[in-house]
Formats: structure tokens, C-alpha cells, sequence
């Protein structure tokens, strides 16, 4: 990442979101049509997202309640909903227009915010060309992907791929959730209450029992939401790995030998569960965050991770090393 004038002191925010206004339509091909300003408030399609239209577009109010929740930084990338999925072929004007405007909204921000860009997960081409791009743009640390793309994970094919060129060029990857829909789930939110853990939690086993840390031992990849399940199923991962040889067969160390490896944001809604994530992850592998605007965002993210007996400079130097950020300012 290329910084200039240095990053704010303070603790991280990993996981929040920002789009402009102008790319409120998202990338061809998304199911629900786009996002849409209605008298102020924020529409997915027809449906209510809960949050002012300006808490996800106008940077300086991302930059005000940065400040007023007392962190040092934030860290934006695009809602999941403006990942380039399902038509990505026709998607390379809209990532370059955001990640174009990304790198201009966090190099305006006096060193408050930090940019993770939009990349294409379906064509290596595409992919090393947009992410060695972003490698020398101002601001921008790494990218944004899903965890889960047409019954493929982050330890196979394409994706697999990614992970590796992010490696190559220094790139963080934050892993975020896309709210894929399911039918036992259409009732009471369950699409995020429950898909959205399950999704991760998938991609955090593709990468533990694929080899991808093996391979990769460099790369910088965060999990958001506390890693879903997967800190309650390492145990059950690690007897598998065990006991069945095509468990083990494409990794050389038990499930929990490399899950120190990884990071994880502290988006868990329960000091118990941060708890558990720490007896599993490494100290200097958890990392603030919030997932500002949306409705299931930790509001007072410094306060939860304090209150949860999390110390504040482990944070900051976390979420520093995530980023690749080696000053000091």
C-alpha cells in the first residue's frame, strides 16, 4: 500500500463500507437491481436496508462517526452486494470506477480511512491486472472478495487463485459474507442471522483444510463476523482431520496448526464469543471491527472490544500489520 502522510494512531476499524453515490446501481447482473436513495433512506430493490442513504455514500459522515467512536482509522470496502458475481464479464467498468473513487475518497481523508478495492474472482487475467493496479494505488491496502461464489470456496480453482496473486503483491484480503438466500431461511432475517456465519465459516474451512496457509504463508486474509462458527467447530474440524484421510489429504497440519494463521474482526455480538475466538486465534490475529452503516453493525466497536478485555495497542498494531502498514505518524 503506498501512504502518504501516515495513518491515524489509534485502534482499526477492519470491516465498514462505503459506496458513491453514482455506483448505487451495482454491477450488472445483480438479482435484486439496485441500490436506490428513497426520501433519504437506503433501498436494496424494493426492499429497506434501514440506514440513511448517506451513512453508506457521503464520505465525511463515514469520516464523523469514525471520529466520534473513538477509533484511530477505518477501513471502507464496497457492500457485498457490489461484488462483481453474476455477470462479472461486463463488471470491469464498474470496478475500476470504484476502485478509482475509493482510492480518491481515503487519500482526502487526512489518514482516517483505508481502501480495500473491488477485484473479479472468475478470471485470473482480469484479476492480477485490477489487483497490481490497486497494489500501487494511494491508500488502498488490499481487497474485498466473498467467500463463497457458484458452489466454489477460497481453496479451489479460481478463487484460489486470487488469494495467491493478493499474496504476490501484498495485498490484505477481507473475506465478507454476500447474504446468499436460501429457502429454510427466507423468514426472520435467518438469510443473515445464519447464512451469513455459515458462509464464512465454509470459506474459513476451504482455506484450513485445503493447504491454502501452506502454500501461501504470507498472504494477510481476515475473516469478519468472528469467523462464524468456525472457533465452536475446530474441534470437531481437527478429530476429522484425524480420523479421515480425505479430510487430510490436500493439508499437512491439523485445522488448528494453521488457524493461528488468520485474522479475525471482533463483529460478534457477545463478549463470550470474542472469548472463545481468542482461546483459538492468535493474540495479534484479532482485529476491531464494526461493519458500519449496515443494521447489524457493532455501534461502539472500541468500546465493545475494551469492554470484552481486548487491550487497545494489540488492536492498533493488528490491524496495522493486516494492512501492511508499517509507519508510524
Amino acid at each position: 500500500m503506498v501512504v502518504t502522510g501516515g495513518v491515524r494512531a489509534g485502534i482499526i476499524d477492519v470491516h465498514a463500507h462505503w459506496l458513491p453515490r453514482e455506483l448505487l446501481s451495482l454491477p450488472p447482473g445483480f438479482p435484486l437491481g439496485g441500490m436506490n436513495d428513497c426520501d433519504g433512506d437506503l433501498y436494496l430493490g424494493d426492499s429497506a436496508l434501514f440506514l440513511p442513504t448517506t451513512a453508506m455514500t457521503d464520505i465525511d459522515a463515514v469520516i464523523a462517526d469514525t471520529l466520534k467512536t473513538g477509533l484511530g482509522a477505518r477501513v471502507v470496502s464496497a457492500p457485498p452486494f457490489a461484488f462483481p458475481v453474476f455477470a462479472p464479464a461486463a463488471a470491469d467498468d464498474y470496478v475500476s470506477a470504484y476502485n478509482d473513487r475509493l482510492t480518491e475518497a481515503v487519500t482526502s481523508s487526512d489518514g482516517t480511512l483505508i481502501g480495500l478495492g473491488l477485484v473479479r474472482v472468475d478470471d485470473m487475467d482480469a484479476a492480477r491486472r485490477e489487483m497490481t493496479r490497486l497494489a500501487a494505488m494511494e491508500g488502498i491496502a488490499g481487497v474485498a472478495v466473498p467467500p463463497l461464489v457458484q458452489g466454489q470456496s477460497l481453496g479451489t480453482g479460481t478463487m484460489r487463485q486470487v488469494l495467491a496473486v493478493a499474496a504476490e503483491t501484498g495485498l490484505a484480503v477481507l473475506v465478507h459474507p454476500m447474504q446468499l438466500p436460501r429457502p429454510e431461511w427466507k423468514d426472520h432475517y435467518l438469510v443473515n442471522l445464519i447464512g451469513n456465519p455459515v458462509e464464512t465459516t465454509t470459506a474459513v474451512a476451504s482455506v484450513l483444510l485445503s493447504g491454502v496457509m501452506d502454500e501461501l504463508p504470507n498472504l494477510r486474509i481476515c475473516f469478519v463476523h468472528g469467523g462464524g462458527c468456525a472457533p465452536a467447530l475446530l474441534g470437531r474440524w481437527g478429530h476429522g482431520w484425524r480420523k479421515r484421510e480425505d479430510v487430510r489429504r490436500d493439508s499437512n497440519r491439523p485445522p488448528s496448526d494453521s488457524f493461528g494463521q488468520l485474522y479475525f474482526d471482533t463483529v460478534a455480538h457477545d463478549p463470550e464469543v470474542l472469548r472463545l475466538l481468542a482461546a483459538h486465534a492468535a493474540p495479534d490475529r484479532i482485529l476491531c471491527g464494526s461493519d458500519y452503516p449496515f443494521d447489524m453493525a457493532q455501534r461502539e466497536p472500541v468500546r465493545f472490544v475494551l469492554d470484552s478485555g481486548f487491550d487497545a495497542k494489540t488492536l492498533e498494531m493488528a490491524g496495522r500489520a493486516f494492512l501492511g502498514i508499517r509507519n508510524r505518524v
